[in-house]
């Protein structure tokens, strides 16, 4: 007699079940850490419940707008909030383009040097430009000079990493030929690896100072310059119609700072 073969019909099952209570205790998790939230912040209940007409009070002082604020320090405010951005993200390729270099591994194959490069990076993106801002007003005093400062430090960790990315990314074809060639470590840089990262830089360097513009303009709150001094003197004056032509002048130039980005990566890219 031949053996007969059973067939079962199979069920298909999205999740094993390990992965079903994987997700349940990422799911648990989120719920108690939202619950937690909830229960740690202080909200005042009668401040919520009265925010709308503090909201349309707030509003109400704000119309019509300072229009005639605008010349004299409001305006040198402006120009001073992006002198710090440019001048910030210049500061910091050249300070990155060295560290995004030790960092890579194709290109700088020494474990210590990727690792104090690594190191270095991290400090500057674990660090907030506020605190970097504080701390350089505390060396150098108030004004765009720490506030330029802040912004450098704080950009090095950003251009750094994503250079060091693209150099890692590049393909090692151009590479070894220029090696092959006895080609010196600045030849095989400027002509091994910088045609293939450069849409990349300049991508980089582009968005990194429109989100310093936006930066800038926040670092004044504590002293470092720029149009966030010009908005922190008016709302403790409570001159809330300048605060509207302010707070309406950062958004303008904003997206001025996206439209002259999106432009420049056309024509460079």
């Amino acid at each position: 007699m031949s053996a007969q073969l059973q067939t079962f019909p199979s069920t298909w099952v999205r999740y094993t079940p390990g992965q079903r209570l994987l997700r349940f205790a990422l799911y648990l998790i989120f719920v108690l850490a939202i619950v937690q939230s909830i229960r740690t912040i202080d909200v005042i209940p009668e401040f919520l419940y009265d925010a709308p007409t503090q909201m349309a009070d707030l509003l109400h002082r704000m119309w019509p707008i300072s229009w005639r604020s605008f010349p004299g320090s409001i305006q040198q405010a402006l120009v001073e909030t992006l002198h710090m951005a440019t001048m910030g993200t210049i500061l910091a390729i050249i300070m990155a383009i060295p560290v995004g270099l030790a960092v890579a591994n194709n290109l700088t194959p020494n474990r210590t040097i990727n690792f104090i490069a690594r190191f270095i990076l991290v400090s500057s993106r674990s660090i907030n430009s506020l605190v970097w801002a504080l701390l350089f007003i505390a060396i150098f005093g108030p004004g765009p000079l720490a506030g330029t400062i802040a912004i450098a430090f704080r950009s090095i960790g950003f251009i750094g990493k994503l250079l060091g990315e693209a150099i890692e990314d590049a393909h090692p074809g151009p590479i070894e030929a220029l090696t092959a060639t006895g080609a010196s470590k600045g030849s095989i840089i400027a002509y091994g690896y910088w045609p293939q990262i450069r849409p990349a830089f300049w991508s980089i360097v582009l968005l990194r100072w429109d989100i310093n513009v936006r930066e800038s303009a926040v670092l004044g709150l504590v002293g470092a310059g720029g149009i966030g001094m010009a908005l922190n003197s008016a709302m403790d004056l409570f001159q809330w119609d300048k605060v509207a032509l302010i707070l309406l002048l950062i958004f303008s130039i904003v997206i001025i700072a996206e439209v002259v980005i999106t432009r420049a990566r056309k024509t460079l890219l």
